[in-house]
């Protein structure tokens, strides 16, 4: 009975992540279809402005005659390749440091401790704001506020998985056959440690998005002629006093979708690798 119970739990995560998995390539579908329209769909045309959502602008035109569908369309994928970029060199640097942290003694494992409980000690949106202000904001400085501040949670997990499977006894055979602790790591721990990589690349890569949009949005991120979701909900503040609901509610509805949708793959698949944790 409980067999079947787990089984069944299994069968609705797999239709659940079929479904967003679909979803998902719809969606990027129609990014790389909004990303090869003409340039002049993102023009000014002051002959169109301020136009609620009609047939011709499903999602309405801004205050200067933009078609409010091209710029989200745009601004989303700018923020999907800004959250991949950032989500990637966060989860690599954690998988590095834990494994550094796990393997190469006490000392390492000290320094390593250290900077992760420092990183955690400090509010995430305040140490993103310092980072991409002091590297000048832009792609770069908000792809690397972003990744340097969200190593450390994976970090944590890499090392504690680590430190569990160095007492194994493939591991322990490793050694006394006088494997180098690089070969060990590689050929032997490192295997083992990617599921848990990979739930936490893909659980990051929600965050990530959703903070570039943050820091966008409060005017430290992307400079304000960028396509980009929180450039986007930006402008949309000062054009709400106006009447102008559909300039928040449209880009809000497709960043929220997004983040929804890649934090329920990575529960899914953290749940379909360990399927007793839905009964913890």
């Amino acid at each position: 009975m409980g067999n079947l119970t787990a089984n069944r739990g299994i069968n609705r995560r797999k239709k659940m992540m079929l479904v967003v998995g679909v979803s998902l390539l719809i969606l990027f579908a129609i990014m790389i279809i909004g990303n090869r329209i003409e340039p002049d769909s993102l023009v000014a045309n002051f002959s169109e402005k301020r136009q609620a959502p009609s047939a011709e602008h499903p999602f309405g035109t801004d205050t200067v005659g933009r078609d409010m569908l091209y710029r989200c369309l745009k601004g989303l994928s700018t923020s999907i390749q800004i959250g991949l970029i950032s989500s990637l060199l966060g989860a690599l640097l954690a998988l590095v440091l834990g494994l550094a942290a796990a393997l190469l003694g006490p000392k390492c494992d000290h320094v390593i401790t250290w900077f992760v409980d420092l990183c955690m000690s400090v509010p995430h949106m305040v140490l993103m704001l310092m980072i991409s202000f002091m590297l000048g904001g832009g792609t770069k400085g908000v792809a690397l506020s972003v990744a340097v501040t969200h190593w450390p949670g994976i970090t944590r997990i890499v090392r504690a998985e680590v430190l569990q499977l160095r007492n194994a006894q493939f591991v322990l055979v490793a050694e006394k056959l006088g494997q180098s602790k690089l070969r060990i790591a590689v050929r032997h721990i490192l295997p083992h440690v990617l599921p848990q990589f990979l739930v936490g690349l893909v659980l990051m890569f929600p965050h990530a998005i959703m903070h570039e949009a943050s820091i966008t949005f409060l005017g430290f991120g992307l400079s304000m002629d960028t396509p980009a979701i929180g450039v986007i909900l930006s402008e949309s503040m000062k054009n709400l006093p106006m009447g102008m609901w559909w300039t928040a509610l449209y880009p809000g509805i497709m960043l929220f979708g997004i983040v929804a949708m890649f934090h329920i793959i990575g529960k899914n698949i953290q749940a379909l690798l360990n399927p007793y944790t839905g009964n913890e």
